[in-house]
C-alpha cells in the first residue's frame, strides 16, 4: 500500500484491456482492467475503441462519459514494469 497519493502522469491503453501507467514518482506500472469490466461504470469500456481513449486528467485515468478510476486503486493493484 502506498503512503501518499501519487498522480498518474501518463497512460497508454492496450488492446487487451491493460493500462500502462507512469506515476509521478517515476514508476511505470501495468494495471489489468479486465476484472473491472463487469462493474459499473466500467462495463461501457468493453468496447475497445472507447477503452483505448483513456487519458490522464487531474492525476488519474479518465475516459469519455465521465468514467474514471481512483489513482490509489491503479497503484495498489498494478505491477511494476521492470525497465
Amino acid at each position: 500500500m502506498m503512503d501518499q497519493l501519487l498522480d498518474v502522469i501518463a497512460v497508454q491503453a492496450t488492446s487487451d484491456y491493460q493500462l500502462e501507467l507512469e506515476f509521478e514518482n517515476g514508476e511505470s506500472r501495468l494495471f489489468d482492467m479486465k476484472p473491472y469490466l463487469n462493474k459499473k461504470p466500467f462495463m461501457q469500456l468493453k468496447v475497445p475503441s472507447l477503452f483505448t481513449r483513456a487519458a490522464v486528467d487531474y492525476g488519474t485515468v479518465t475516459w469519455p462519459g465521465n468514467i474514471d478510476i481512483a489513482p490509489e486503486t491503479l497503484y495498489d493493484h498494478s505491477t511494476l514494469i521492470k525497465k
